[in-house]
């Protein structure tokens, strides 16, 4: 048996598990990481790409933002579109506020280069995790890597693993509490090398389904289409997915540049909740404990909101004050409620629901003609976009 001994160890390799590495780093916190992953796999995963400004700021005092700023995209809207109508959501105008174009990948691959540059212990292709003592005072994290077992002594654990991951798991089932709604559709997104059809994004609800036009950079684009749960990707041929997504975004499509796409992928939607987000020395961060519909663009940047309060935490702990400690599963649950909300209402308003009547369909109608018409409707929208405060 091989024995560690860190500080806080953390599992999991994605953005959530190496910002807070690299937030508790500059505080003088000792970490380490380990991943079932290696970092080729993590960095080609295809994920979000619109940063509220907390989240700017948040790797701004990570000291990962000098090429978000070169290369993102500041917007400062974005549009709905409803069966041929359109209406556009003044960020900036109605809070003053901005969001960042950025991809998730290239956070990540920063993130990476700076926490291999000062030095981070990272243990990937890690097998049979297993956590124990987490409420004896003496926590601990078991792994095996290529046949030797290794054990983690230390403070605490974070679980930055993921929907999927065993940090969650490791809370007992008579204190977890599990909070789920699967929709009964998926996203289809492609990635092309065209520019984008326009120069913010387009949410749009046609009577065929949603489609969503995003953008990685102002020469590559995100695009996507509401599909049924049963499709495979291999149904999906550029040429169907053009027209059809054309025909979604209706005059909105005007200018639209196609071509071969890269990247084809078909993701189910969910909200999903597990309180609390603490037990014992273990602290859930980001998709461990919560999943959001991509409607909103709220996953990643709940995940570093997570992050930025768990990060505090940890410091002030070893300042000396715990309070901040004891409060971390409320306060972080309080503000994952409420992007639950957002993305559950943003996702009901722009998608056709199999199962849904006309009465429904009706509300639809009605509640987008309301944020049309209401400058404090659309200022709601505007706030939760731009991302409630994060402390």
């Amino acid at each position: 048996m091989n024995t560690i001994k860190t500080q806080i160890c953390i599992i999991g390799a994605g953005p959530s598990g190496l910002l807070l590495a690299q937030l508790l780093a500059n505080a003088g916190v000792d970490t380490m990481v380990l991943d079932r992953k290696d970092r080729a796999y993590i960095e080609g995963r295809i994920r979000a790409g619109i940063l509220e400004w907390g989240t700017v700021t948040t790797l701004e005092e990570a000291g990962v933002a000098e090429r978000l700023h070169r290369e993102g995209i500041a917007h400062d809207g974005f549009e709905l579109a409803f069966e041929g109508e359109r209406h556009r959501i003044d960020l900036k105008g109605l809070t003053g506020q901005q969001v960042m174009v950025y991809g998730q990948t290239e956070i990540t691959r920063d993130l990476f280069d700076k926490r291999t540059e000062e030095g981070q212990i990272f243990y990937y292709n890690v097998e049979d995790v297993t956590l124990d003592g987490l409420k004896s005072g003496d926590p601990s994290v078991g792994f095996t890597q290529n046949g030797n077992r290794y054990e983690v002594s230390c403070d605490f654990i974070a679980g930055c693993d993921g929907y999927h991951g065993v940090s969650r798991q490791a809370i007992p089932a008579d204190i977890l509490k599990t909070y789920e709604r699967v929709y009964p559709f998926g996203w289809l997104g492609i990635l092309v090398d065209q520019p984008p059809v326009a120069h913010e994004l387009i949410y749009a609800n046609h009577a065929r389904g949603f489609a969503l036009a995003s953008m990685r950079s102002q020469t590559r684009s995100r695009y996507y289409v509401q599909c049924d749960l049963s499709d495979r990707v291999e149904d999906w041929s550029d040429d169907r997915f053009w027209e059809e997504f054309s025909n979604r975004l209706g005059p909105a499509a005007d200018g639209l540049r196609t071509g071969p796409s890269f990247e084809k992928s078909i993701a189910p939607l969910r909200s999903f909740v597990a309180e609390p987000m603490r037990y014992g020395a273990l602290f859930l961060a980001g998709d461990a404990a919560h999943i959001v519909p991509p409607t909103g663009a709220k996953g990643l940047n709940a995940a570093v909101a997570d992050v930025r309060l768990l990060s505090r935490a940890f410091v002030a702990h070893y300042e000396g004050d715990d309070t901040r400690l004891e409060a971390y599963s409320a306060k972080a649950l309080d503000r994952v409620w409420k992007c639950e909300r957002f993305s559950w209402q943003l996702s009901t308003l722009m998608h056709q629901f199999p199962e849904g009547s006309p009465f429904e369909k009706r509300m639809q109608q009605a509640d987008f003609h309301y944020i049309a018409g209401s400058e404090a409707a659309s200022r709601s929208i505007a706030e939760n976009y731009v991302g409630l405060p994060l402390e």
